[in-house]
């Protein structure tokens, strides 16, 4: 009989597990630190949601535990490197809070658009106030959708059956999938030029932080509703309500803030902003879904040896995954890379293991290697289990090829990359056990894959460089490295340079500017 720990005590939706006779379930609902030491020894397995953290020294005395899974999508109460050193498998259940997110942001939009609360307050208050609430209605209206991931993408299905006509922003957008839905894919521009609604579904990184400020509400349509269910600093809250209060954007509806609890009040006290306190994945059934899924997630594990929704190991055994770590590694590293300088809604990806890694089964190099560029441009968390069902569900063609000959490498990993922009190339190999990028788009260079770099892409001319390394310095910006690819004075050519410090998108921007420069990415590793 297995052993399980529960940290928590609400067990609706574990039906399956409780009353499977090969499992024992017991409850410590959230523990201390010291308790949780004492009583993990004698478990199995743990189940956990965010009020405990699962550390290195918890990790050292579960002497019987195997597997940990979380009840939710974040693990970062997991210390993942001290269990996976220890062979513990960590599981969590991502994309369980799709559909109530979803339907918050649309519990929202309608508030916001028929002034429910300002009513119900009203009313409660013994007023009968009609003429002073007067909405909008849905129908005909054009909502946008900035990012277009499991989440927008559940929002724009049900306000197509309201009559809205919905457009979207993702740069990774496979647009005849959108279009499959009714959807269509646009320019940032051309949302914000058209949209009566917009709704914010993007992941938060560097790009997105901000993005919401006076310079991108003053292209949008005059009295447009802004929504936002996704991340609190996508939008600058200052910005936002100065044009609420100027008459340029006519409301907005937010669960997600810039800082939680708020610091600063101004936005949510603001007129016409429908507030609620990060709600978007609080519901009963979001959490019975999570709950279900868990049980089948352990079962699985425990009496078929199956491993589901892991995101600390692929799913091969042990052994045979410690062989494969530093390819594993090299996979995931050069796809991150690629991830961030390509361009467009990926529609193909072809991945050649030549020389000696065509010796392994390729599946966990492939599924590192989705890991890796898919968790740079979707706004949800992927991980080894789920990187391949996430690729399918964006229409992405993944082949594979095994070649046994390579010429001048013991071993290397190509891959080919489809996009609605164009095809994009990288290679990555060992050199000494050291993990390295050996050509980008057809031009050789020699790169590591870690650390803070900006990609470029420039004609091969005098000047570049020296402009580049000015702009850089400029900045307080320490130049480490610089490598450059090319196949003939003159013609195209790559710059990959090092940096020792975070790069501001003010750099790029001028980096873009200098005569010769056609692509600037900044890229994190």
């Amino acid at each position: 009989m297995y052993k399980i720990l529960m940290t928590y005590d609400s067990q609706e939706g574990l039906e399956e597990l409780l009353n499977n006779p090969e499992f024992k379930v017991e409850v410590c609902n959230k523990p201390t630190p010291e308790k949780f030491k004492e009583v993990i020894k004698d478990y199995d397995g743990l189940i956990i949601r965010s009020e405990v953290k699962v550390t290195p020294e918890i990790i050292e005395a579960a002497d019987k535990l195997k597997f940990i899974g979380r009840a939710g999508t974040g693990v970062d109460n997991v210390d993942k490197q001290a269990a996976t050193q220890k062979g513990i498998v960590v599981a969590n259940i991502p994309g369980g809070n799709t559909i109530s997110a979803a339907e918050h942001t649309i519990g929202l939009m309608l508030s916001l658009a028929r002034n429910i609360p300002e009513a119900y307050k009203s009313l409660k208050s013994k007023k009968w106030d009609r003429k002073n609430f007067m909405g909008s209605e849905m129908q005909g209206k054009t909502l946008g959708l900035i990012g277009l991931g499991r989440i927008g993408t559940e929002v724009a299905k049900r306000m197509l059956a309201f009559g809205m006509k919905v457009v979207a922003y993702d740069p990774f957008a496979n647009k005849e999938i959108a279009a499959s839905y009714g959807i269509e894919v646009k320019t940032l521009d051309e949302v914000y030029a058209n949209a009566d609604y917009i709704s914010i579904h993007s992941p938060l990184n560097d790009t997105t932080r901000g993005m919401i400020n006076a310079e991108s509400i003053g292209k949008m349509k005059k009295g447009v509703c802004i929504i936002n269910c996704a991340r609190g600093p996508i939008i600058n809250e200052k910005d936002l309500s100065d044009a609420i209060k100027a008459g340029q954007v006519k409301g907005a509806a937010l669960d997600v803030f810039a800082k939680e609890p708020p610091l600063d009040w101004t936005i949510i006290e603001t007129d016409n902003v429908v507030v609620t306190p990060h709600l978007a994945a609080s519901t009963e059934e979001a959490q019975i879904k999570i709950a279900e899924e868990m049980s089948g997630v352990v079962i699985d594990f425990f009496t078929k040896g199956l491993i589901r929704n892991a995101v600390n190991v692929p799913t091969v055994d042990w052994e045979t995954y410690k062989k494969m770590m530093p390819y594993i590694e090299l996979s995931e590293k050069i796809s991150s890379f690629q991830g961030q300088i390509i361009e467009g809604g990926i529609s193909e990806i072809e991945i050649s293991y030549c020389g000696n890694i065509a010796a392994f089964n390729t599946n966990s190099l492939t599924v590192a290697y989705l890991k890796g560029i898919l968790g740079q441009i979707l706004d949800l968390k992927v991980n080894f289990v789920n990187a391949s069902s996430v690729a399918k569900e964006r229409g992405i063609k993944v082949k594979e090829a095994l070649v046994h000959d390579c010429k001048d490498y013991a071993g290397l990993i190509v891959a080919k990359v489809k996009t609605d922009k164009g095809e994009y190339s990288i290679s990555g190999t060992l050199l000494d056990k050291s993990q390295r990028i050996v050509n980008i788009n057809g031009l050789n260079v020699d790169v590591v894959p870690e650390g803070n770099k900006i990609f470029i892409n420039n004609t091969d001319k005098p000047g570049v460089i020296g402009s580049l390394g000015t702009i850089i310095g400029s900045a307080s910006v320490n130049i480490a490295g610089m490598n450059v690819g090319r196949k003939q004075q003159g013609k195209d050519a790559i710059t990959v340079v090092e940096v020792d410090g975070e790069v501001t998108n003010d750099v790029v921007a001028k980096i873009s500017k200098i005569e010769g420069v056609n692509i600037v990415k900044y890229v994190v590793l």
